[in-house]
C-alpha cells in the first residue's frame, strides 16, 4: 500500500525524536533549582556539568557523522536513540557532580547523532525547494521538546521526585525506536512510496544516485564551505545552549518563577522558536521558488535574522516580567529561523554522501562553543553574585548574544562568496 506525500511522514518521525532528543537534554537545566540545593552546587559546578555534555556532544556529532555516512539513516538513527535514551535514565542513579557529568558525558555521546541523522534524512527525502521547509519543521523539535518538559516535569517532580523524572523521559525513545523501525526506509527501499513522489524526491539528485561510497572525512577540511558551516555552528550553537540551560534558572533567580508548577513564560518562550525555525525554511524556500539562487536565498535571510537578533540589547532595558519575555522569545525565535537556515547548508553545498559527515564536523564545532561559552557564562554569573547584581551579568552575556549573529554571517559570506555545490568528483 502507498502513502500520499510520505515524506512528509518521514518529517513527523524525526521531528518526533528530535522532541525526545530536547527533552532528554533539557531536564538538568529544569531541575537545576533543586539539584543545586540538594547536591550544593555553585554556577560553576553547573558549568562544568553543561561542559561535560557538551564536550561529549562533539565527540559523538563527529563519530555519529562519519559512522552514518557508512551504515544509513535507518540504523545509524536506531544506534543514537538507544544510546541517548539509556543515558537519560541513568542519570536517576547520580549522586555527585562526577556523576551528573558522566551521566551527561554519555548523554552528549548518543544525542549527538539525532542532528546528522536527521539532516541526512532530509537530504535523502526532498528536492531542493523544499527541503529548508522540511529541515525548519525538524528543527522546530527542540523548542517543542522544551515545552513539552516543562509541562512534563512539575508533576512528575511533585508526585514522585527527580529521579522519577529521568526514568520516565528517558523510556521515550524506546517508544519512538518502535515506529522507526516500522515505519522508516530510504526512499529507493521504502514499498509505501508511490513511484510518482519517488520520482518527486530524485527529480534534482539523479547525480547524487550514481555513486554510493561514502567521501573521505579529512578531505572536508580542505574545503571553505565546509568552514563556512563550521562557522554558522562553532559561532552561534553556544548561545541556544545558553537559552537552553540557564533561562529557568534565570527567571527563577530574577523574577522568583516557581519551577514546581508549569511556567507560562517559558512556554511562551520556547513555543517561539518552533514559530522561528519553521518561518525561516519558509522565507528561504519561497526565494529560491521565485528563481534566486539557493546559496543567495540563505545569505539573504541569513543577514536579515542577524539584524533581527540585535533586539537582545534591549533587555537590560525593559521593565518587568513580560517584557523581557517577549524580548527573549523574539530573539530565540530569530535564532531558529537562523539555525534552520544554517542547517540547509550542508545539503546545498555538498552531495548527499558527503551530508551527515559535514553535519557532523559543524556541530563537533557547535559544541566546542559550547564547552568554552559556559564557562564563560559561569564566571560571570558568579562574579556578579558575588557582587550582589545577578541581573548585570545576565545583561552583559545577552550583550554579547546579540552580536555575535553579525560576526558570524560576515565569515559565512567571506568564505562562500564564490563558491557552489561540489562534485563527487571534487570530494575524492
Amino acid at each position: 500500500m502507498t502513502i500520499k506525500n510520505y515524506r512528509w511522514l518521514v518529517v513527523v518521525l524525526i521531528f518526533t525524536a528530535t522532541i525526545i532528543n530536547y527533552i532528554d537534554r533539557q531536564i538538568i537545566g529544569l531541575l537545576k533549582p533543586f539539584l543545586e540545593k540538594e547536591f550544593n552546587w555553585t554556577e560553576t559546578d553547573f558549568a562544568r556539568i553543561v561542559m561535560a555534555f557538551t564536550a561529549a556532544y562533539a565527540v559523538g556529532l563527529l563519530f555519529f557523522g562519519w559512522l552514518i555516512d557508512r551504515i544509513g539513516t535507518r540504523i545509524g538513527y536506531s544506534l543514537t536513540v538507544i544510546f541517548w535514551s539509556a543515558a537519560s535514565m541513568v542519570h536517576a542513579l547520580a549522586r555527585s557532580v562526577f556523576g551528573f557529568a558522566m551521566a551527561r558525558v554519555a548523554l552528549g555521546i548518543g544525542e549527538a547523532g539525532n542532528f546528522p541523522a536527521g539532516i541526512k534524512t532530509v537530504a535523502e527525502w526532498f528536492p531542493k525547494k523544499e527541503k529548508a521547509l522540511a529541515i525548519g519543521i525538524f528543527n522546530g523539535g527542540p523548542s517543542v521538546g522544551v515545552v513539552v518538559a516543562l509541562l512534563m516535569v512539575p508533576p512528575i517532580l511533585v508526585h514522585y521526585g527527580w529521579q522519577e523524572v529521568f526514568w520516565i523521559t528517558g523510556a521515550l525513545g524506546f517508544v519512538w525506536l518502535i515506529f522507526w523501525l516500522w515505519l522508516y526506509e530510504v526512499p529507493a527501499r521504502q514499498k509505501r512510496l508511490s513511484q510518482e513522489e519517488y520520482e518527486y524526491i530524485v527529480s534534482d539528485q539523479e547525480e547524487e544516485e550514481t555513486d554510493k561510497n561514502p567521501v573521505t572525512w579529512v578531505r572536508l577540511f580542505s574545503f571553505p564551505q565546509t568552514w563556512a558551516y563550521i562557522t554558522g555552528k562553532g559561532l552561534i550553537d553556544p548561545i541556544f545552549w545558553f537559552f537552553l540551560f540557564w533561562l529557568p534558572s534565570y527567571f527563577a533567580s530574577s523574577y522568583n518563577l516557581d519551577l514546581k508548577k508549569p511556567s507560562l513564560e517559558l512556554v511562551i518562550i520556547y513555543s517561539a522558536t518552533t514559530i522561528g525555525s519553521i518561518s525561516g525554511g519558509w522565507f528561504s524556500s519561497q526565494l529560491i521558488k521565485r528563481g534566486w539562487a539557493v546559496l543567495r536565498a540563505r545569505k539573504a535571510v541569513l543577514l536579515g535574522f542577524a539584524f533581527l537578533e540585535l533586539a537582545v540589547l534591549l533587555i537590560p532595558y525593559a521593565s518587568g516580567l513580560w517584557s523581557v519575555v517577549w524580548l527573549i522569545s523574539f530573539a530565540v525565535a530569530i535564532h531558529q529561523a537562523w539555525a534552520t537556515n544554517i542547517f540547509t547548508l550542508p545539503s546545498d553545498l555538498f552531495p548527499k554522501q558527503a551530508v551527515s559527515s559535514v553535519v557532523g564536523i559543524g556541530g563537533m564545532a557547535g559544541a566546542i562553543g559550547g564547552i568554552l561559552f559556559p564557562l564563560m557564562v559561569g564566571f560571570i554569573l558568579d562574579s556578579y553574585k558575588a557582587g550582589g547584581n545577578l541581573n548585570g551579568g545576565y545583561n552583559l552575556i545577552f550583550t554579547i548574544c546579540g552580536f555575535t549573529y553579525l560576526l558570524a554571517w560576515l565569515i559565512i559570506h567571506f568564505l562562500t562568496r564564490n563558491a557552489c555545490k561540489l562534485t563527487l568528483g571534487e570530494l575524492k
